[in-house]
């Protein structure tokens, strides 16, 4: 049965118009899970109701719990309402990911799906994006967007403090909506149950449970990793997901395992035959390749998208027992796990190491156990490597000198490595016990929010002054804000951005002043660099010999720094810089003084850091971003390297994810930012090349974008796709 079978008719709908009974909304829905052989949890049937009988809903549940379920009953009720509903998430493979599986619910007719670059059935009832693309939204049209239901996923990204904004924008700014916020680590949610109501007029409900209906088991564990997996294997508790904090650790406890029989004769040949027409590249792929025949997997953000594909399904399908990864699997990602086995709870942020936090803990660990299949779920948290060294040592000497306490005084203890942040078993037991804590706002204020604002009919003033003052920060970084907020007013007046409108020209709804410029719908989302790009490029030579990559550098100097690959440029420019100094005979301490200037490629930093400066005083709002001067895709082909020899070159086997990646984003800003007056023959070959490379490595990275800009549904990749075409099928490139 399909759900939108269940959508009552026209006729039977009440006299206040679009608005249905709610006992008949909440049966057909009850109707369809059971169709699908599905009961309801009490958390649920709790939510479903609340949410028929019109409250806003804060489902506060364990994972495993069934809020994906709440959030088609939220949906079905908008679409039978007459409404448009938004569901909104982090990333945009978990929209993906929810696109698809909605598109099999609804129908791919009534689901729609918007990223920064690109959409696809953009005017469809149901919407799938992520919470920028609601924030601008929510920002520019305000009460007048067309929207009835907003589901907003992993809503403990409130507190994200580069993000967050955008998770609360759309609860200051859209009264019309009635709201469903999900995650299973949210802490005290009073403030939001306030905000809520007085936002929308509707009651606000907390659906809350810190029962799982997959319970879990928590072990703290003193013995080695591979013996506490092979304990694991042997009672059945997989499959198990180790997590670790680095991906270089995960791939090299993946490799170390390689010694632990992990799965019989018959399931190692099942993973042969289901991979048989898999290509595996050089490099890591030739790695991969041999860890998963063995029933091993490995999952993390350096690997390419059809190595992490590849993982998934055969996680799916069973026949990985063990994945070593990083906390990736935290932010939802759809892959089956029995057991979660921790190897530290201290983690680097990327500011300094410290101990994970109550709501990380939980996030990880709320991945154990699959309900459907297990009956329960686990959580081991492995000891600190020296103390279980500590404890081996202390068993071996007890085996040998009894209670002799002055040998075993004796016995010389392991210390803790350089720089370790102290944790143990009293930290274990102390997250297990804890909850999150409350979220706490991470309210900005930006150019590109203001201009949205003075997108929006009505005074900009007046709604600038309510969202400065109604956000949840303290009224000590609300007066921050208005004063940057000020600042910024100052900055596009004074650049001609924004314009005061004469009196004889003011219209009823109180607008003094107006925007110049008119925004893309995405404005600041997708390159937001890519208008000073195309005015840099007026600077380049088109007779130059060097045009087509110059054209290259410009464009990667608007994309993020890709920071795995720049440390490798800088690593290998600095050693053949070494060399050639000692070549020289350089003294070591000029040397090192010299080194210190020695960085990645940036060929034409200093004029397009000129450039920029210049442009900004135009447009101030381009302050918000940062050029980024750079040369990978340029080093690239004046090396006249593949991506394998790129990779291997630079020694970036484990991060050939990232690059890929990087490759494809610089591909697709060549194709939307350079007008077609500015190609040139050997340009357009130049494009052509890479767009290809990336195919050459996993065409699944273009072939979505592509499918989306086209305006068509993509294509979900769940079988390894089909070798793209040679590099040399572009008449032009092999000519």
């Amino acid at each position: 049965m399909k759900l939108v079978e269940q959508l009552p008719v026209p006729a039977a709908r009440s006299a206040e118009g679009n608005a249905h009974d709610p006992d008949e909304l909440y049966t057909r829905f009850v109707e369809w899970t059971e169709s699908r052989g599905l009961t309801l949890y009490a958390a649920q049937d709790e939510a479903i109701m609340e949410l028929a009988s019109g409250d806003n809903v804060i489902l506060a549940t364990p994972t495993g719990s069934g809020k994906s379920l709440v959030a088609i009953a939220a949906h079905f009720q908008a679409m039978a309402r007459g409404e448009r509903s938004y569901y909104t998430a982090p990333i945009k493979a978990l929209v993906s990911e929810k696109f698809f599986a909605l598109c099999e619910i609804f129908g791919a007719g009534n689901v729609g799906m918007i990223t920064g670059d690109s959409g696809v059935n953009q005017d469809a009832p149901i919407i799938c994006c992520t919470a920028e693309i609601l924030a601008n939204i929510a920002l520019r049209e305000g009460s007048a967007a067309d929207l009835g239901s907003v589901i907003m996923d992993e809503f403990h990204f409130y507190s994200d403090p580069q993000r967050g904004w955008a998770w609360q924008v759309p609860l200051l700014e859209l009264p019309q909506a009635q709201f469903l916020l999900m995650s299973a680590t949210l802490g005290d949610v009073s403030r939001f149950e306030t905000g809520l109501t007085e936002l929308t007029g509707r009651p606000t409900t907390t659906v809350s449970s810190a029962e799982r209906p997959i319970p879990l088991h928590y072990y703290y564990q003193q013995t080695p990793v591979h013996e506490t997996l092979e304990e694991l294997l042997s009672t059945k508790q997989v499959p198990v997901y180790v997590v670790h904090f680095s991906q270089l650790e995960a791939i090299d406890r993946a490799q170390n395992l390689m010694s632990v029989n992990v799965c019989t004769r018959e399931e190692k040949d099942k993973i042969a035959e289901l991979i048989a027409g898999f290509r595996f590249a050089a490099g890591f792929g030739k790695t991969l390749n041999r860890l998963v025949r063995h029933g091993i997997g490995v999952h993390h953000a350096g690997m390419l998208p059809k190595y992490r594909r590849l993982v998934e399904q055969l996680a799916q399908a069973g026949l990985l027992k063990v994945i070593c990864g990083t906390d990736t699997l935290g932010v939802g990602i759809n892959v089956p796990i029995r057991t979660v086995l921790l190897t530290a709870l201290s983690k680097y942020d990327g500011v300094r190491t410290r101990l994970l936090n109550s709501r990380e803990f939980h996030q990880i660990a709320g991945r154990a156990g699959r309900a459907g299949y297990d009956t329960a779920g686990t959580v081991v948290v492995q000891a600190p490597e020296h103390v279980i060294e500590n404890v081996k040592a202390m068993a071996k000497a007890t085996a040998k000198f009894g209670d002799d306490q002055k040998k075993l005084r004796q016995v010389v203890k392991r210390k803790p490595p350089e720089g370790f942040v102290s944790w143990g078993e009293p930290t274990y037991k102390r997250l297990v016990d804890s909850v999150p804590d409350p979220l706490t706002s991470s309210f900005t204020v930006t150019h590109a929010m203001l201009m949205n604002l003075m997108e929006r009919p009505g005074d900009p003033f007046k709604a600038a002054r309510r969202l400065l003052t109604e956000n949840h920060e303290p009224r000590s970084s609300q007066l921050q804000l208005m004063k940057k907020a000020l600042g910024i007013y100052r900055e596009l007046l004074a650049a001609g951005v924004v314009e005061r409108i004469p009196a004889e020209e003011q219209g009823p709804d109180g607008r003094t002043v107006r925007l110049t410029v008119h925004l893309q719908p995405n404005f600041a989302l997708n390159q937001p660099l890519s208008p000073f790009a195309l005015a840099a490029l007026e600077l380049l030579d088109p007779e130059s010999p060097s045009y087509a990559l110059d054209v290259v550098y410009v464009i990667e100097s608007t994309l993020e720094k890709p920071r795995q690959i720049l440390s490798a440029q800088q690593k290998k420019a600095r050693g053949e810089a070494i060399a050639a100094m000692k070549a020289d005979g350089i003294e070591y301490d000029q040397r090192m003084a010299m080194l210190e200037e020695v960085t990645y490629p940036q060929p034409l930093a200093g004029i397009l850091t000129e450039a920029f400066d210049v442009y900004r005083k135009a447009a101030p709002w381009i302050g918000d971003f940062e050029l980024a001067p750079k040369s990978v895709i340029r080093d690239m082909y004046e090396r006249a390297m593949n991506f394998g020899e790129f990779v291997q070159f630079y020694g970036l086997a484990r991060s050939e994810g990232i690059v890929l990646r990087y490759l494809a984003d610089g591909f697709k800003a060549l194709r939307q930012t350079v007008p077609q007056d500015s190609l040139r023959e050997d340009l357009e070959d130049l494009i052509a090349w890479l767009g290809e490379l990336v195919r050459q490595v996993d065409s699944s990275l273009l072939d979505e974008w592509e499918e989306l800009t086209s305006g068509h549904a993509p294509t979900r990749h769940d079988a390894p796709p089909p070798p793209p075409p040679s590099l040399t099928s572009n008449i032009r490139l092999s000519g």
